[in-house]
């Protein structure tokens, strides 16, 4: 049973609305220490100062707030990417991999979040909220390689949501090994190079860059 200070206290943080915006943070900060699944909802309470019964007032269980934290991500990285992206002055092969380096940037600065997105089993396909905010992220890749794309002969154009998916898993691999710091003790580059390098050999394969060139973008 509640206290009834923690009862107080999850009152006035809910009537406050900021309880729902401190459990999520409190959240993030155990998924950095733990992972997403190494923390239990009463531990995300606690850190807060408030019981589990007043953490259900906004998250019918860790899932949820794992959802939430999910969420936010989905929105942040989407902003990163689109921002990326936005810059007229970039050619649309150096606009792709202004991308790369907004996706690796983002999984280095908000671990906790890039887990929760990609490595808490979360059902993002249950959620229609949750899954519109991914695919706004990965819209702005498909457009980005369309772009690119779009430079050579339709007759020479590969599929661009094929091309999409391989640059997001060269993408996503480089940004989680150097999360974990596996490949940050072996690789004779920066993740940046790495992906730079990946991409530009695989659009090279692809006919998109001209063979001669350097396979850097």
């Amino acid at each position: 049973m509640a206290s009834g200070d923690d009862t107080k206290r999850g009152r006035r943080g809910y009537h406050h609305g900021d309880l729902k915006r401190a459990l999520r943070d409190a959240a993030r900060k155990l998924i950095a220490e733990k992972g997403p699944s190494g923390f239990t909802i009463a531990e995300a309470a606690r850190a807060v100062g408030v019981s589990p019964s007043a953490m259900y007032r906004h998250f019918a269980d860790r899932d949820a707030l794992l959802a939430d934290v999910a969420l936010e991500g989905f929105r942040e990285f989407a902003e990163r990417l689109e921002a990326a992206w936005a810059d007229p002055r970039l050619t649309p092969l150096q606009g792709l991999d202004a991308l790369g380096r907004a996706y690796l940037a983002f999984a280095a600065a908000e671990p906790a979040a890039f887990m929760a997105m990609f490595e808490a089993g979360l059902r993002i396909s249950g959620s229609p909220t949750l899954r519109q905010e991914a695919d706004r992220a990965f819209d702005v890749l498909h457009r980005a390689v369309a772009a690119v794309a779009a430079t050579v002969p339709p007759e020479k154009r590969p599929p661009t949501l094929m091309a999409a998916l391989h640059i997001w898993t060269l993408s996503h691999g480089v940004a989680t090994l150097f999360a974990r710091g596996a490949a940050s003790r072996t690789a004779p580059m920066s993740p940046e190079d790495m992906l730079e390098s990946a991409v530009g050999v695989y659009l090279r394969g692809l006919g998109l860059i001209p063979r001669d060139e350097p396979a850097n973008l």
